[in-house]
Protein backbone atom coordinates (compact mmCIF):
# COMPACT_ATOMS: atom_id res chain seq x y z
CA UNK A 1 0.00 0.00 0.00
CA UNK A 2 1.21 3.53 -0.75
CA UNK A 3 1.38 6.24 1.62
CA UNK A 4 -1.90 8.08 2.45
CA UNK A 5 0.39 11.49 1.88
CA UNK A 6 3.68 12.48 1.03
CA UNK A 7 6.08 14.74 3.48
CA UNK A 8 8.66 16.21 2.97
CA UNK A 9 10.39 20.02 4.39
CA UNK A 10 12.09 22.58 2.83
CA UNK A 11 13.58 25.67 4.01
CA UNK A 12 11.35 25.18 7.64
CA UNK A 13 8.20 24.59 5.89
CA UNK A 14 6.41 20.97 6.28
CA UNK A 15 4.23 20.04 2.86
CA UNK A 16 1.86 17.40 3.34
CA UNK A 17 0.48 16.28 0.12
CA UNK A 18 -2.83 13.81 0.06
CA UNK A 19 -1.06 10.94 -2.20
CA UNK A 20 -3.78 9.86 -3.66
CA UNK A 21 -4.66 11.38 -7.11
CA UNK A 22 -6.87 12.39 -8.92
CA UNK A 23 -9.54 12.60 -6.69
CA UNK A 24 -7.02 12.61 -3.31
CA UNK A 25 -10.04 11.60 -1.10
CA UNK A 26 -8.91 11.50 2.92
CA UNK A 27 -9.04 7.76 3.59
CA UNK A 28 -9.55 6.65 6.90
CA UNK A 29 -5.45 6.08 6.41
CA UNK A 30 -4.73 9.53 5.71
CA UNK A 31 -6.29 10.86 8.94
CA UNK A 32 -4.59 8.19 11.07
CA UNK A 33 -1.39 8.58 9.72
CA UNK A 34 -2.01 12.85 10.20
CA UNK A 35 -2.90 12.07 13.47
CA UNK A 36 0.77 10.47 14.16
CA UNK A 37 2.39 13.19 12.26
CA UNK A 38 1.25 16.30 13.15
CA UNK A 39 1.88 16.23 16.85
CA UNK A 40 5.75 15.62 15.98
CA UNK A 41 5.82 18.69 13.39
CA UNK A 42 4.00 21.10 15.72
CA UNK A 43 6.45 20.14 18.53
CA UNK A 44 9.35 20.63 15.93
CA UNK A 45 11.02 24.02 16.44
CA UNK A 46 12.94 22.72 12.30
CA UNK A 47 9.41 23.08 11.12
CA UNK A 48 7.50 26.75 11.37
CA UNK A 49 4.65 26.47 8.99
CA UNK A 50 2.77 23.46 7.12
CA UNK A 51 1.57 23.45 3.87
CA UNK A 52 -1.74 21.15 3.15
CA UNK A 53 -1.80 19.62 -0.27
CA UNK A 54 -2.76 17.32 -2.76
CA UNK A 55 -0.73 15.53 -5.34
CA UNK A 56 -1.07 16.63 -9.59
CA UNK A 57 -3.39 19.54 -10.04
CA UNK A 58 -6.62 17.54 -10.88
CA UNK A 59 -8.18 18.02 -7.52
CA UNK A 60 -6.99 18.87 -3.72
CA UNK A 61 -9.32 16.67 -2.32
CA UNK A 62 -13.37 15.56 -3.57
CA UNK A 63 -13.12 14.67 0.56
CA UNK A 64 -13.85 11.42 2.39
CA UNK A 65 -13.94 8.02 1.05
CA UNK A 66 -17.57 7.22 1.31
CA UNK A 67 -17.18 3.93 0.96
CA UNK A 68 -15.03 3.72 4.21
CA UNK A 69 -17.37 4.86 6.66
CA UNK A 70 -18.56 1.57 7.95
CA UNK A 71 -15.32 0.32 8.23
CA UNK A 72 -14.47 3.51 10.07
CA UNK A 73 -17.19 3.05 12.87
CA UNK A 74 -16.50 -0.30 13.14
CA UNK A 75 -12.66 0.41 14.04
CA UNK A 76 -13.36 3.68 16.04
CA UNK A 77 -16.42 1.34 18.17
CA UNK A 78 -19.46 4.29 17.39
CA UNK A 79 -19.84 6.93 15.14
CA UNK A 80 -19.34 9.26 17.54
CA UNK A 81 -15.83 8.18 18.15
CA UNK A 82 -14.79 8.13 14.26
CA UNK A 83 -16.42 11.56 13.73
CA UNK A 84 -14.20 13.26 16.92
CA UNK A 85 -11.24 11.71 15.49
CA UNK A 86 -11.42 14.08 12.62
CA UNK A 87 -12.54 16.94 14.59
CA UNK A 88 -9.04 16.18 16.71
CA UNK A 89 -7.03 16.04 13.45
CA UNK A 90 -8.37 19.40 12.43
CA UNK A 91 -8.27 20.88 16.04
CA UNK A 92 -4.75 20.66 16.13
CA UNK A 93 -4.18 21.92 12.95
CA UNK A 94 -6.29 25.31 13.61
CA UNK A 95 -4.66 25.39 17.52
CA UNK A 96 -0.94 23.79 17.13
CA UNK A 97 0.52 27.17 16.92
CA UNK A 98 1.92 26.56 13.67
CA UNK A 99 0.72 29.14 10.53
CA UNK A 100 -0.86 26.30 8.06
CA UNK A 101 -1.96 27.28 4.82
CA UNK A 102 -4.07 25.03 2.24
CA UNK A 103 -4.22 25.24 -1.53
CA UNK A 104 -7.85 24.87 -2.78
CA UNK A 105 -7.52 23.83 -6.79
CA UNK A 106 -10.27 21.53 -8.41
CA UNK A 107 -12.64 19.70 -6.23
CA UNK A 108 -12.33 21.13 -2.18
CA UNK A 109 -15.26 19.62 -1.47
CA UNK A 110 -17.02 18.19 1.82
CA UNK A 111 -14.29 17.10 4.16
CA UNK A 112 -11.71 18.41 1.16
CA UNK A 113 -13.26 21.66 2.52
CA UNK A 114 -13.07 21.38 5.89
CA UNK A 115 -9.19 20.64 6.54
CA UNK A 116 -8.65 23.80 4.75
CA UNK A 117 -11.58 25.67 6.90
CA UNK A 118 -9.01 24.74 10.00
CA UNK A 119 -6.14 26.02 7.99
CA UNK A 120 -4.97 30.03 9.14
CA UNK A 121 -3.85 30.44 5.47
CA UNK A 122 -6.17 29.02 1.98
CA UNK A 123 -5.27 30.03 -1.46
CA UNK A 124 -7.14 29.25 -4.21
CA UNK A 125 -6.60 28.25 -8.06
CA UNK A 126 -7.83 30.83 -10.45
CA UNK A 127 -9.29 28.47 -12.68
CA UNK A 128 -11.05 25.31 -12.08
CA UNK A 129 -11.78 25.33 -8.30
CA UNK A 130 -14.90 24.12 -7.27
CA UNK A 131 -15.41 24.73 -3.19
CA UNK A 132 -18.34 23.82 -1.41
CA UNK A 133 -20.03 21.47 1.41
CA UNK A 134 -22.29 19.17 -0.67
CA UNK A 135 -23.49 17.52 2.11
CA UNK A 136 -26.99 18.69 2.22
CA UNK A 137 -27.34 16.73 -1.94
CA UNK A 138 -26.17 13.27 0.28
CA UNK A 139 -29.17 13.93 2.26
CA UNK A 140 -26.39 14.72 5.29
CA UNK A 141 -24.73 17.87 7.03
CA UNK A 142 -21.22 18.70 7.46
CA UNK A 143 -18.91 16.57 10.04
CA UNK A 144 -15.81 17.87 10.03
CA UNK A 145 -17.07 21.13 11.76
CA UNK A 146 -17.49 22.98 9.04
CA UNK A 147 -20.86 24.26 9.97
CA UNK A 148 -18.85 25.36 12.80
CA UNK A 149 -15.64 27.27 10.92
CA UNK A 150 -17.25 28.73 7.31
CA UNK A 151 -19.71 31.14 9.36
CA UNK A 152 -16.88 32.47 11.40
CA UNK A 153 -14.68 32.95 8.23
CA UNK A 154 -17.30 34.15 5.92
CA UNK A 155 -20.67 34.80 7.70
CA UNK A 156 -24.03 33.47 8.24
CA UNK A 157 -25.47 34.69 5.13
CA UNK A 158 -22.71 33.00 2.88
CA UNK A 159 -22.14 29.87 4.83
CA UNK A 160 -26.12 29.17 4.51
CA UNK A 161 -25.98 29.86 1.15
CA UNK A 162 -23.60 27.11 0.44
CA UNK A 163 -24.96 24.76 3.03
CA UNK A 164 -28.40 24.34 2.74
CA UNK A 165 -27.76 25.04 -1.24
CA UNK A 166 -25.04 22.97 -1.37
CA UNK A 167 -23.02 25.31 -3.60
CA UNK A 168 -19.98 25.15 -5.58
CA UNK A 169 -18.20 28.45 -5.64
CA UNK A 170 -14.61 29.25 -7.84
CA UNK A 171 -11.79 30.72 -6.43
CA UNK A 172 -12.93 34.53 -7.46
CA UNK A 173 -16.21 33.85 -5.35
CA UNK A 174 -14.45 32.71 -2.76
CA UNK A 175 -11.65 35.39 -2.31
CA UNK A 176 -14.72 37.97 -2.47
CA UNK A 177 -16.74 36.61 0.28
CA UNK A 178 -13.07 36.33 2.36
CA UNK A 179 -12.68 32.11 2.18
CA UNK A 180 -9.80 32.72 1.18
CA UNK A 181 -6.74 34.68 0.96
CA UNK A 182 -5.34 34.54 -2.41
CA UNK A 183 -6.15 33.69 -5.88
CA UNK A 184 -3.64 31.96 -8.13
CA UNK A 185 -3.05 30.60 -11.37
CA UNK A 186 -3.38 26.63 -10.65
CA UNK A 187 0.15 26.21 -12.32
CA UNK A 188 1.86 28.91 -10.03
CA UNK A 189 -0.47 27.59 -6.87
CA UNK A 190 1.80 25.17 -5.34
CA UNK A 191 5.18 27.28 -5.74
CA UNK A 192 3.15 30.43 -3.91
CA UNK A 193 2.15 28.39 -0.98
CA UNK A 194 6.14 27.62 -0.60
CA UNK A 195 7.06 31.04 -1.05
CA UNK A 196 4.32 31.82 1.81
CA UNK A 197 5.19 29.54 3.65
CA UNK A 198 9.06 30.72 3.79
CA UNK A 199 7.76 33.98 4.66
CA UNK A 200 5.90 32.97 7.76
CA UNK A 201 8.87 30.54 8.65
CA UNK A 202 11.39 33.68 8.85
CA UNK A 203 9.03 35.69 11.10
CA UNK A 204 9.64 35.07 15.02
CA UNK A 205 7.91 31.80 15.50
CA UNK A 206 6.93 33.08 19.58
CA UNK A 207 5.38 35.48 18.47
CA UNK A 208 3.78 33.89 15.52
CA UNK A 209 2.37 31.20 17.92
CA UNK A 210 1.25 33.58 20.48
CA UNK A 211 -0.83 36.05 17.73
CA UNK A 212 -2.24 32.59 16.75
CA UNK A 213 -2.78 31.39 20.50
CA UNK A 214 -4.40 35.28 20.66
CA UNK A 215 -6.10 35.84 16.94
CA UNK A 216 -7.61 31.88 16.49
CA UNK A 217 -11.11 31.48 18.10
CA UNK A 218 -11.78 35.23 19.25
CA UNK A 219 -14.97 35.36 18.03
CA UNK A 220 -15.68 33.41 21.16
CA UNK A 221 -13.80 35.78 23.15
CA UNK A 222 -14.99 38.81 24.94
CA UNK A 223 -12.52 42.14 23.98
CA UNK A 224 -11.18 42.01 27.33
CA UNK A 225 -9.99 38.23 27.10
CA UNK A 226 -8.44 39.06 23.42
CA UNK A 227 -6.79 42.04 25.39
CA UNK A 228 -5.56 39.92 28.04
CA UNK A 229 -4.33 37.25 25.84
CA UNK A 230 -2.54 39.74 23.92
CA UNK A 231 -0.97 41.05 27.55
CA UNK A 232 0.30 37.84 27.70
CA UNK A 233 2.12 37.86 23.78
CA UNK A 234 3.58 40.85 24.90
CA UNK A 235 5.10 39.39 28.08
CA UNK A 236 6.18 36.10 26.46
CA UNK A 237 7.71 37.75 23.80
CA UNK A 238 9.74 40.10 25.93
CA UNK A 239 13.56 39.95 26.43
CA UNK A 240 13.30 37.03 23.87
CA UNK A 241 16.29 36.95 21.44
CA UNK A 242 14.09 37.44 18.12
CA UNK A 243 12.93 40.63 20.40
CA UNK A 244 16.33 41.80 20.32
CA UNK A 245 17.29 41.09 17.54
CA UNK A 246 14.63 43.31 15.81
CA UNK A 247 15.54 45.92 17.90
CA UNK A 248 19.16 45.96 17.09
CA UNK A 249 17.89 45.60 12.88
CA UNK A 250 15.51 48.88 13.54
CA UNK A 251 18.69 50.54 15.12
CA UNK A 252 20.98 49.04 12.02
CA UNK A 253 18.49 49.76 9.18
CA UNK A 254 18.49 45.97 8.09
CA UNK A 255 16.23 43.51 7.43
CA UNK A 256 16.31 40.88 11.13
CA UNK A 257 17.22 37.56 10.73
CA UNK A 258 14.94 36.17 13.33
CA UNK A 259 14.71 32.06 14.83
CA UNK A 260 18.47 32.09 14.51
CA UNK A 261 18.42 30.40 18.07
CA UNK A 262 16.82 27.27 16.58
Amino acid sequence: MSDPFLLSVENAVATISINGAPWNLMSLEYIDRLEEVLPELLADDGVRAIVFTGEGLDHFSAGMDLKQIPAGVERAGSRDAFFDQRLRVLNQIENGGTPCIATLFGYCLGGGLELPLACHFRLAAEEGAQIGLPEMDLGGVPAWGGSARLPRIVGRNHALDMILRARKIDGQEALRMGLVNEVIPLAELKARAQELGEELARQPRLSVKNMLDTIVGFETKTIEESLADERRAVLAGQGSADSREGMRAFMEKRTPVFNQDI
